[in-house]
Formats: structure tokens, sequence, C-alpha cells
């Protein structure tokens, strides 16, 4: 089992930029695909991003592609969200998320931080 943290959120104008930071602990980190997903107000959860265990492999929404960069460093046991030119619609709870046997499928993640908020200013 893996326990995720987040942080870096906050308040930040359009066009600003922000990094989040997802911090693991347990069992080992680079055993995992790591995912972050975003939940606003009134909509449904929505996959944002994730890396393959490797860090080598990456997949983007495309409403963030071009814009936010996922990375993650497995010595650190971190992995981190990158978000450049944000829009007023990306104001939501952003939540890292784990799986152990795939990137692409947003119901294998099983493990999931508590989320931090990202408020875009217009």
């Amino acid at each position: 089992q893996v326990q995720l943290v987040e942080s870096g959120g906050g308040l930040v104008q359009a066009g600003g930029s922000l990094r989040l930071s997802c911090s693991a602990s347990g069992r080992t980190f680079s055993s995992y695909h790591m995912g972050w997903f975003r939940q606003a107000p009134g909509k449904e959860r929505e996959f944002v991003t994730a890396i393959r265990r490797g860090g080598i492999s990456t997949y983007y929404a495309d409403s963030v592609k071009g814009r936010f960069t996922i990375s993650r460093d497995n010595a650190q046991n971190t992995v981190y969200l990158q978000m450049n030119s944000l829009k007023p619609e990306d104001t939501a709870v952003y939540y890292c998320a784990a799986s152990l046997t795939t990137a692409t499928v947003d119901s294998e993640y099983r493990y999931w931080g508590q989320g931090t908020q990202v408020t875009v200013s217009s």
C-alpha cells in the first residue's frame, strides 16, 4: 500500500503557473504508475495526466496538452505536475493517484491523495 500527500495548490491569476507535488510513502514508489486527476465543483472527476513507473511514457488530457507537464523523481518518491498558462477552467481540486497495473485506465488507480485546491482567477 502507498500513502499519497499532495501540496502546492493555491490561488493564481489566469496565465500564471503552479507546480503541484505528490509525496508517496509505503511500498516502493517506483512500482507505481502515477496519475493526476481533478474535480471541479458540480462536475465529475476527470483524468489530467499520467506517467508510467519508469518515467518515460506520459499521457495527457487534450485540455491540458502543451500547458501541463508531469514528471517524477523515484529517488524522492515524488511526482510533480507543472501547470503553465493556467485558465479559470483549470480550477478544481487536484488529486494524485497510484496504480500498480496500468497508467491509462482510470479505474485501476487504487490509491489516492486527499487533494489540493487550485483556483485560477480571471
